[in-house]
Formats: structure tokens, C-alpha cells, sequence
């Protein structure tokens, strides 16, 4: 026998561990997903894998949040304590602060063309720093907080396609840079509903670059796709081109509304709306439908009162408000200007994307190859949380893990002295 044969997985680097991504949480930390119809809370820590496994998991319906913004702060805090208890409980330990995800404050998302003189010398980090407090001055400048400063490439001199400039020298340094923000009031909100919970912000994610990392593969991220979230109370999108989140959009309508519509044009309560949404929801009708009737207990009256509706009143009810939210979708992508860089593939996620048909009438509306996003899997997720409505959710782990962060880590984000989220928390504790 050769020596080699005597040392088994000495030339074997393929079966080791991948290593920790260097911006991954250490511990175990919590992640907050604060919509309008639930609160989920995930507690989880990073295995020697890279991968988050889940230690404890909270759920309540969502409470005081109208269209991704808080409206109730008491209400918004029953909701919220309940669902992280709930997860500490399970996960045996309590929590001080949470990764929460950005849906408040009518998010923005824009593109910067800066320049940086540097003078014939080589390019050093407090130059992109510079930049980058440029980039969020004049988001500053307009009354609106930055949440991502994303770094999507450098001009060095008249040289594109630099994605790290560092050590470089030259004359000029442009800079392309992806500003999400949103307003600095729906943010104080968030971070007093938090502050009343006795948590702490820790890191601000916007909620549709979380169910892109939940639900989009590699190749998407690369090649570039749109993943749009349809939740409760809006309807996100999010565009990745070449690994990055190149933009990102929101409008005011989401499942929520189709639960109002049912329950407004048939008189009957909300949670039986609800209800006929899940069960025989769908966008195009079938061939029995007009036969088929469904029971709908009416408002006010005693349950002995109910009327008989054909399926085809429930199909023709929820139709035209997932058509206006297409074509809504499809005036955010061309006013985005971004053409082929958002790719010719979309990916939808959320709970409203279950609804039969909403795929085929997507791909028509949006004229893009279409495909269901489920998150994937998590080890220690039960697999009630692991469908499309929780990939926000799962999307705020993964960024805990290192996913989807900036090659370049010198934005000085919430987590760091002298972010701008952390200067939110300080004022508020001066004065809430």
C-alpha cells in the first residue's frame, strides 16, 4: 500500500466544508418579516456550512401594517411581540434586535453616475467611502434615508468593468451606484414599534431583494431576471442583473385587495372572503364553473341565511384586480429604463402568486417567460413556513448568511458606527 492510500481525504478538497462567508452573522440572530396580513420571526444561526438553520419560528396575522407601512403602533406591537415570542420560545433564547425587511416608507430605487477626482494616485477604500457619502447625501438631500448603497461597477479613467478599484491609479473614478431609500418618517415608525417590542433594528433589508435571494438561482441572479413578490398588502418586484440588484419597485396592491373585493361584492365577512380566495381562487375560469356553486354566508345575517354563488362570480371577481396589478408591474419595469438588463425571465413569489393561472396570465400581461418561486429548503423550517408566502422571510436569513451583500463591504450600513439607521435609533431613544 502507497502512502497516499494511508491518508484518506488528504487530496479530497471537493468533500470539505464550504467556508463561512465573511459578512455572515456569528451566533444565533433573529429576522423580522413585518407585512400587512402576518409577522413571521425566524431564529436561526449559521452552520459550519455557510447554510442558516432555523432554531425557532413565530407566526401571527398581521396587525396595524396598511400597505407595507405601520398605522397602528399598538396594534403592530401586539402582533409582533406575540411572533417573536412565539420563536423564542421554540429557540430558547431571547433576542435583542433583528435583520426586519424594508416594505415602509414608498421604497426608491435609483441609479447614480458619480465621479471622483483621484488625481494620478491609487484608488484607496476612503475614496469609495467618499463616493458613497456622496450617494447618500443627496438621498439625504430629499428628506428619504438610504437603506442599500450597492456598488455596481467603477470607471477607472475611461476603463469600464472595474468591480474593485482599490490600488488602481488613475486620474478620474466613476462610480455606478443603486440607491435604495425610503422616507425618513415611515422609518422612525418602524423603529419605535420596534423600540416598544424592546428590540433593536439591527440591519434594514428591502423586502424584494429578500425574496430574491430566497427564490432566484444563481443563473438568474446572472443572466438576469425579475422576481416579484406578490404579498398581502403590495406587490414588490426586484430586478438582478450580472449577481447584482440592479432595482427594485412597489406598488400599493397585493392579495389583500382581492380578499376587500370578494368580500365587498358578495356581502360577506372578510374571513370567509379570505376563505374562497385560498379554496377556489383563480384567474380564468374552467369549464364547470358556471355549474358549480359555491355557499357564501352573508353579512349581518344568521348562518342559516346563506346565498348560492357559481364559481365563475369568484373567477370573474379576482381577475381584473391581478390584471391591473400586471399591468401596474409591467409601467414599473419600462419606466425602470432598464431594457434587457432585467433579463426575459421572471420569477413570481408571495402568497397571492398561488392563485390558479396567475402564472399564464403573467406571461401574457409582462410578455416574459414566467416560473413559481418556492424559498428553498432550510433545515430546522417546518414545511408550513416553506412555501412562496414566507420566502421574505427566508430571504432575511439568507442575507444574515452572507448572501447577496455587496462585494465591495464598505457602505457603513446599520450595523456598523455611523450608519444611517443607526443614527435613527439614537434619535429615537432621545425622544420616543
Amino acid at each position: 500500500m502507497n502512502q497516499l492510500t494511508r491518508l484518506p481525504g488528504a487530496f479530497e478538497p471537493a468533500t470539505a466544508p464550504p467556508r463561512r462567508r465573511r459578512q455572515a452573522r456569528s451566533g444565533v440572530f433573529g429576522v423580522l418579516d413585518i407585512g400587512s396580513t402576518k409577522v413571521v420571526c425566524l431564529i436561526a444561526r449559521i452552520e459550519s456550512d455557510g447554510s442558516p438553520r432555523v432554531l425557532g419560528f413565530g407566526w401571527q396575522r398581521g396587525r396595524g401594517v396598511k400597505g407595507g407601512s405601520i398605522v397602528d403602533l399598538e396594534e403592530a406591537e401586539r402582533a409582533i411581540r406575540a411572533a417573536v415570542g412565539q420563536a423564542e420560545e421554540m429557540a430558547d433564547t431571547r433576542l435583542s434586535g433583528a435583520i426586519v425587511n424594508l416594505s415602509c416608507g414608498q421604497p426608491d430605487s435609483r441609479q447614480l453616475h458619480l465621479q471622483w477626482d483621484i488625481g494620478g494616485r491609487a484608488v484607496t477604500e476612503a475614496d469609495l467611502r467618499a463616493i458613497l457619502h456622496d450617494g447618500r447625501r443627496r438621498t439625504a438631500e430629499e428628506g428619504r434615508e438610504t437603506v442599500h448603497a450597492i456598488p455596481l461597477g467603477f470607471t477607472v479613467d475611461a476603463t469600464p468593468g472595474a468591480d474593485d478599484p482599490r490600488g488602481m491609479i488613475c486620474d478620474v473614478l466613476g462610480a455606478r451606484l443603486h440607491m435604495v431609500s425610503a422616507a425618513e418618517a415611515s422609518l422612525r415608525n418602524l423603529g419605535a414599534c420596534l423600540m416598544r417590542c424592546d428590540l433593536e433594528v439591527e440591519e434594514l433589508v428591502s423586502a424584494p431583494l429578500a425574496a430574491g435571494l430566497a427564490t432566484l438561482v444563481e443563473d438568474e441572479k446572472q443572466l438576469g431576471a425579475t422576481v416579484i413578490d406578490m404579498g398581502g398588502g403590495t406587490t414588490s418586484l426586484a430586478v438582478f442583473s450580472e449577481g447584482h440588484l440592479v432595482h427594485t419597485a412597489q406598488i400599493p396592491v397585493g392579495g389583500g385587495q382581492v380578499t376587500n373585493d370578494l368580500a365587498t361584492i358578495l356581502s360577506t365577512p372578510v374571513a370567509h372572503a379570505e376563505r374562497m380566495k385560498t379554496l377556489h381562487g383563480a384567474v380564468h375560469g374552467g369549464a364547470d364553473d358556471e355549474r358549480e356553486y359555491l355557499p357564501v354566508p352573508l353579512l349581518g345575517e344568521d348562518e342559516h341565511h346563506i346565498a348560492r354563488i357559481p364559481r365563475a362570480m369568484v373567477v370573474g371577481i379576482i381577475k381584473p384586480r391581478l390584471e391591473e396589478t400586471f399591468e401596474l408591474l409591467k409601467d414599473k419595469l419600462d419606466q425602470s429604463g432598464l431594457g434587457k438588463e432585467g433579463g426575459a425571465r421572471v420569477v413570481l413569489t408571495g402568497g397571492a402568486s398561488q392563485l390558479v393561472g396567475v402564472r399564464e396570465m403573467a406571461a401574457r400581461i409582462l410578455d416574459r417567460q414566467v416560473r413559481l418561486g418556492r424559498p428553498q429548503a432550510l433545515r430546522g423550517l417546518a414545511e408550513a413556513a416553506s412555501g412562496p408566502a414566507f420566502a421574505g422571510a427566508v430571504g432575511l436569513l439568507m442575507w444574515g448568511a452572507g448572501e447577496g451583500r455587496p462585494v465591495l463591504d464598505i457602505a457603513p450600513g446599520p450595523v456598523k458606527a455611523g450608519g444611517a439607521f443607526r443614527r435613527l435609533i439614537h434619535w429615537l431613544k432621545d425622544r420616543v
